[in-house]
């Protein structure tokens, strides 16, 4: 944490312990858990999107929206699509895409810096290329290696 940041958390710290309450501020410890704009997310989660059922689709996005609501901007949400969920990520579905759900994941990426990521194997196995899916699919060649490499950086794996 650099210098500044510090700085800025022992300030709060300080306040909070001599009469913060008038700032909402209870503790010294509550200061610990105040974000600041560029504050890094403390809690971050991966999820796999590998149907194409609207129910399995719909579940996966109300959950994403309870951890927004849970967790505020102090959660870092991603995406990993392979098999049927390919085709959420595409300008161009090749199978039929619930029209909802399709705009739900593109305000995810637009709302809450939501990370979608394109399985490049699916991808080429269904006929898509890189410039057939959406701007803000970054593509992973192998989607189960962008899985484990979330969890490697220390991200909770949700699967359905």
């Amino acid at each position: 944490m650099s210098d500044f940041l510090k700085n800025r958390r022992n300030f709060m710290t300080a306040v909070a312990g001599a009469g913060g309450a008038a700032l909402g501020i209870k503790t010294a410890e509550a200061a610990d858990d105040l974000r600041f704009p560029g504050d890094k997310p403390k809690h971050h989660v991966v999820y796999q999107l590998n149907h194409d059922d609207v129910e399995y689709q719909t579940h996966i996005l109300n959950s994403m929206s309870a951890m927004i609501t849970e967790f505020g901007g102090d959660v870092q949400i991603a995406v990993v699509a392979f098999a049927g969920g390919i085709h959420l990520l595409a300008k161009e579905p090749k199978r039929n895409v619930n029209k909802l759900i399709y705009e739900r994941v593109q305000g995810f990426s637009e709302n809450y810096g939501v990370k979608w990521n394109a399985c490049g194997n699916t991808m080429r196995t269904v006929g898509y290329s890189d410039s057939d899916m959406r701007s803000f699919a970054k593509i992973r060649q192998v989607g189960a290696a962008a899985l484990m490499e979330y969890q490697e950086q220390g991200y909770a794996y949700i699967a359905w």
